[in-house]
């Protein structure tokens, strides 16, 4: 069985990546890349923080969704020490592209249908998670996907309402400034952020069923419309039918 140090290789620190308490790192094991995040060198022998990141684990080893990043081990390091492993996501996050102006069309369905999704399905899961922001999402940078990170630190028995809507009013924010930073006019997307973020509360959306029932309004409108159309035809039909001679 190979040892430790022919386990890991090319193993580099990613500053920019870095997170309140933890240190992010790319590597090679056993040759296919992964990513890696561990505790703050002044953190590691704390025994509170050890078990914030033994708790993280363990909540965020069972989630299993396209748009999330999955976790796969959790074991000592040489060099770097006790970390999270997890698949390799290397690529832009949102912020960046928001900095630079480089938000497309793309992007911003993937934050319309994928994002709303893994947030979903966090909820689901009854998961406490830090804030939504640009920097915990990431397109990857061969495929594009997007995937998000930091996602979750306690499982509970329920979420409360508070949580929820913290989620929806961050994610109005996250889609705001991924609008700002795009060329493109998108008034449905643009009056989704606002509902999420409205100054009167009372006003914002009250679950994310509402939020994906907002962003498919369109879409649904012309479902609606398409049935109407066909109910009308059927009842002309069946009037002409009715009055028909024998």
């Amino acid at each position: 069985m190979a040892d430790t140090t022919e386990r890991w290789s090319e193993i580099e620190h990613l500053p920019e990546w870095d997170e309140e308490f933890y240190h992010i790192y790319t590597a090679k094991k056993f040759g296919k890349w992964v990513m890696m995040k561990t505790l703050r060198p002044e953190l590691a022998e704390n025994p509170r923080y050890q078990t914030m990141i033994e708790q993280e684990f363990d909540v965020r080893y069972s989630l299993a969704h396209p748009n999330i990043i999955m976790i796969n081990d959790f074991e000592d390091v040489p060099g770097v020490g006790r970390c999270i492993v997890t698949d390799d996501v290397y690529g832009d996050s949102l912020a960046k592209l928001i900095k630079e102006k480089k938000v497309e069309e793309r992007h911003l369905q993937q934050l319309r249908h994928q994002l709303v999704d893994a947030l979903d399905y966090i909820e689901s899961k009854h998961i406490v998670h830090q804030p939504l922001s640009p920097n915990n999402i990431i397109f990857t940078e061969n495929i594009g996907n997007l995937k998000l990170i930091d996602v979750g630190y306690e499982q509970r028995p329920s979420l409360s309402h508070q949580s929820v809507a913290d989620d929806i009013y961050n994610y109005g924010t996250v889609l705001n400034a991924a609008l700002d930073a795009c060329s493109g006019e998108y008034p449905e997307l643009r009056r989704v952020a606002r509902k999420c973020t409205d100054p009167d509360k009372r006003k914002r959306y009250h679950n994310l069923q509402q939020v994906h029932l907002g962003l498919e309004n369109r879409r649904a409108s012309q479902i609606y419309i398409v049935i109407i159309a066909f109910l009308l035809v059927m009842i002309a039909l069946l009037v002409w039918l009715s009055v028909k001679p024998l």
